[in-house]
């Protein structure tokens, strides 16, 4: 069985997600332009590791997660909701801000649970959804997206976490169908 690592962008982040996952092993990028010993180290562990990517809810983080894509493309995803990566004092944003119980509310699954990754969604899927290509598209995708904690993505970034995610058409459909209902 392999090792799960959780990659992450700093030292707070690793100190954070051991607070409540103390075994948890974990891999720090130290920034989002990723060294190429880290790109090296991340694509080596890639062999007989899952890697987690766990990084901060704003414009580094999905750079950092990016950047991992390109080197481990089965890289599982995990994302927290911006508002619950706040500091105190409301300056920043970062995993290393969120409640213990958020973070194992996030990771547990990866950590601790099988994942069931397989999908059958396409973009004309998400079209015929109305998540795409109409004046409510953006509206409905971001209402998907707070739900399932996956940020705020374009329609083509939707259906990637969407498939990384496992979500099925019919659990899509349900979910749009709620929204629409919502909306009458």
């Amino acid at each position: 069985m392999s090792n799960k690592i959780v990659v992450v962008e700093g030292s707070h982040d690793v100190q954070a997600i051991k607070r409540v996952f103390k075994n948890a092993t974990c891999l720090i990028t130290n920034g989002s332009e990723v060294l190429d010993e880290t790109k090296s180290m991340l694509k080596a562990l890639a062999k007989d590791n899952e890697i987690i990517v766990f990084t901060d809810p704003d414009f580094p983080g999905e750079r950092i997660r990016s950047k991992i894509h390109e080197i481990v493309p089965s890289a599982i995803d995990v994302f927290m909701k911006k508002d619950l990566c706040i500091s105190k004092n409301k300056k920043k944003v970062g995993v290393e801000h969120a409640t213990d119980e958020d973070i194992y509310n996030a990771l547990y699954p990866y950590l601790n649970g099988s994942i069931e990754r397989k999908s059958d969604i396409t973009m004309r899927d998400i079209r015929d959804f109305g998540l795409n290509g109409n004046t409510f598209s953006k509206k409905k995708r971001d209402k998907i997206s707070n739900k399932l904690n996956i940020g705020a993505p374009n329609a083509k970034m939707f259906l990637q976490r969407i498939l990384m995610l496992g979500i099925s058409k019919e659990c899509l459909k349900r979910m749009v169908d709620e929204i629409n209902e919502q909306d009458r």
